[in-house]
């Protein structure tokens, strides 16, 4: 028996079925690479679901993150200390507007926090709904889970604490229509990431921003995958022009180390009171000082550039295959996704592994494009060498 398939074995009976079992047991990375437990050598295009900024090993995040783990790992919020002021002040300086910052874990517990604040605006102004959009995803926990527009994930857990209205994601009319000045808060992606990486149409998110500044209803950035040069630009939202209320981060913000981030402008910033929210590992000295280098590497290497640079020739070398299999290409730099004319994204994915590189799943007919943003041009001419015989194995695949 391999390696790996021992590891699957070993993990499916060890873990709760909720994912699953992995098709592959990962062993070790560098830049934008990873072998599995057997010594094969596969080019990552999933980058831990937009995650792994820097790629794995990089000498900055191992520098970084092995420096502060022998320094101080870890205080509490009893406590205080420079790499989470650091990286307040950074994400600020970064968005170019007065803000203030809570760090917390994960993607979700950023929106956790979001959620509160927004029912905290809600109950100042006698505001008492949210509005979210169809087949948008927030995360799992309770409150996240609220606004995740997605049935199969979402009803089985419901009734929820929040009431929620969905509209369609893209139509500002059913967005105009369904905010009122009894929201208190419009939840959004700028480009929907597991719905399939779908940006919104032209203007659609200038027009949010003026939906609810016209109404008082807070608008609320969920840049979880989005954001930290993902499509290019530090936040998606800045090359919108739709500054929000609120703004989530997380995924590529650690570089692979678990930190999230949810920013608060204007009023938004000083909503909660002493107790009001909290987290024991949230602002983690060794996640911060992870983020600090993936901050500073980025800027240091051009790689805002490099994103726009090799994601554009993603976009148009996929654009530019012919195959009855294949219907286009969507997304903004290093996020991308292949669209199918058929729901076999799973054989793709499959075929793809079988090559030599990791793609995502992401819907029946929509393969997620999401690598390192250091990946080079040779990667990705790599992979679109050998994108035509991965959809031709897949296409015929049982």
């Amino acid at each position: 028996m391999s390696e790996g398939r021992a590891l699957r074995e070993r993990f499916e009976a060890a873990f709760m079925p909720n994912y699953g079992v992995p098709p592959l047991a990962l062993a070790k990375g560098e830049g934008c690479a990873v072998w599995d437990a057997d010594g094969r050598r596969y080019l990552d295009l999933v980058g831990g679901i937009a995650v792994n900024s820097l790629g794995h090993a990089h000498p900055a995040l191992v520098e970084a993150v092995s420096r502060q783990v022998a320094t101080l790992a870890h205080t509490s919020n009893l406590y205080l200390h420079e790499p989470e002021v650091l990286l307040a002040e950074r994400l600020i300086g970064l968005l170019g507007r007065p803000g203030r910052i809570f760090l917390a874990n994960s993607g979700t517990e950023a929106n956790e926090a979001a959620v509160k604040l927004a029912i905290t605006y809600g109950r100042r102004h006698g505001r008492g709904y949210f509005v979210a959009t169809e087949m948008g995803f927030h995360g799992r926990t309770l409150g996240a889970l609220a606004l995740t527009g997605k049935p199969s994930i979402r009803d089985k857990f419901g009734p929820f604490p929040i009431d929620v209205r969905f509209v369609p994601y893209g139509d500002a009319g059913a967005l105009r229509d369904a905010v009122t000045g009894e929201c208190a808060a419009v939840f959004l992606e700028p480009t929907q990431g597991e719905a399939g990486v779908v940006p919104p149409p032209e203007g659609y998110l200038r027009a949010a921003r003026e939906i609810c500044s016209a109404t008082g209803a807070l608008l609320v950035a969920d840049e979880i995958q989005s954001a930290i040069g993902r499509t290019g630009h530090w936040f998606a939202h800045q090359a919108d022009g739709a500054a929000p209320d609120v703004l989530t981060l997380a995924k590529g913000l650690g570089g692979g180390m678990p930190i999230g981030a949810c920013v608060g402008f204007g009023e938004a910033a000083t909503l909660f009171g002493p107790g009001d929210h909290g987290s024991t590992f949230g602002g983690n000295p060794v996640s911060c000082a992870a983020a600090l280098a993936v901050l500073d590497t980025i800027e240091r290497d051009g790689l805002l550039d490099n994103t726009k640079a090799v994601g554009g020739m993603l976009a148009d070398g996929i654009a530019a295959i012919r195959h009855p299999l294949l219907k286009g290409v969507r997304g903004r730099g290093l996020w991308l996704a292949a669209v199918l004319t058929e729901p076999r994204s799973a054989q793709v994915q499959a075929a793809a592994q079988e090559a030599g590189f990791l793609v995502n799943a992401l819907q029946p007919d929509a393969v997620r494009l999401a690598p390192p943003l250091v990946i080079t041009e040779a990667e990705a001419r790599s992979f679109l060498d050998a994108l035509p015989g991965i959809l031709e194995a897949a296409h015929v695949r049982a």
